[in-house]
Order: structure tokens, then C-alpha cells, then sequence
């Protein structure tokens, strides 16, 4: 019986027979040591396998939302470079061309570099900034310059709604005032 016990790999438990001496078939006999690492091992490496699954889709999943707002970006960059050009082409109309020139080449710049962003992600759009700023200083400037005021007047515009809402007091036109 002291067989049974010790000398057999996998240790106590684990003999295939029963102490009356009956074969006990796989499914009914006891887990042993070495079972129960390998259990263990398989269950580690499917919760690493999940965890790698997840962290893929939640990767994948900021990518694309990073990839849409880079596209918006670069529409909005977009549009500013063709106020830019329109700017500058009425401005070349006028009494300032030399002012002109510049605002509509600003404008092309700008415009070629709304289309590069298309499709890139933001490490490379903030890359592609950088190289912008130092080759077209004075676009970067002037673009830096029209988002500062759009800016400010959208945060202008924004707190007179907010403040005139706020009072209650309607005007004949249908607006509020903040008296």
C-alpha cells in the first residue's frame, strides 16, 4: 500500500487504482498536484489571451476615434484656409494687394496642409505642425492669430447667450436681455 502513496509521479491521489485495488478510469480520479498546475497554466494563459483581445479592441477603438477627430480637424483647417484665399483675393482687389498676396498664399499653405492631415493620425498631424510652423512661420502666425479671435468671439458669443437666457427678459425681436 506504501506504493500507492509515494514513488509514483504526481504523489498522493494520483494512482490510477483505488485501494481495494479496481481501476478508477480518468474522469473519476482525483486531481493531482500536476493536474492542477497544468489547470492552472491553461487558465492563466486564456485570461492573458482576453486581456490581449481587450486591450486590442480598446486600442483599435481610440485609434478611430482619434483618426475622426483628426478629419474634422482637418476640415476645420480646411476652411480656414479658404477664408484665407477669399481674404486675400478681395484684398488684392482693393487698396492693399501686397497684403493680399500674402493672406491668399497663407491661405494655399494652409490649404495643402489640411489636405496632408486628411487620414493621418495625431502624432504625425503634431509632426506635420511642427514642420509647418518652421517652414511657414508667418502662416503659422497667422493661423495661430484667426483661431485666438474665432476663439474668443465663439467664448464672446457664447456668454451672452448663456447670461441672456439666464434673465428671462424677453425683447420684441424674440431676444433676452440681462436686465
Amino acid at each position: 500500500m506504501s506504493n500507492e502513496f509515494s514513488g509514483m509521479e504526481g504523489g498522493v491521489g494520483s494512482s490510477p487504482h483505488s485501494t481495494s485495488g479496481e481501476l478508477i478510469p480518468p474522469a473519476k480520479r482525483p486531481a493531482g498536484v500536476g493536474d492542477l498546475k497544468e489547470q492552472i497554466v491553461d487558465d492563466l494563459s486564456a485570461a492573458r489571451d482576453t486581456l490581449k483581445e481587450d486591450a486590442t479592441t480598446a486600442v483599435d477603438r481610440v485609434k478611430d476615434a482619434v483618426s475622426k477627430e483628426t478629419s474634422f480637424a482637418a476640415r476645420q483647417v480646411g476652411g480656414i484656409a479658404t477664408a484665407l484665399e477669399k481674404v486675400g483675393s478681395e484684398l488684392e482687389k482693393s487698396d492693399q494687394p501686397e497684403v493680399g498676396r500674402y493672406a491668399r498664399q497663407i491661405g494655399s499653405s494652409v490649404q495643402t496642409l489640411a489636405k496632408q492631415m486628411e487620414g493621418r493620425d495625431l502624432g504625425e498631424v503634431a509632426t506635420m505642425a511642427e514642420d509647418f510652423g518652421r517652414k511657414q512661420p508667418l502662416a503659422f502666425l497667422g493661423i495661430a492669430a484667426l483661431a485666438g479671435l474665432a476663439a474668443s468671439r465663439f467664448l464672446t458669443a457664447s456668454a451672452k447667450r448663456s447670461t441672456s437666457a439666464a434673465s428671462g427678459s424677453p425683447l420684441k425681436s424674440g431676444e433676452y436681455t440681462n436686465g
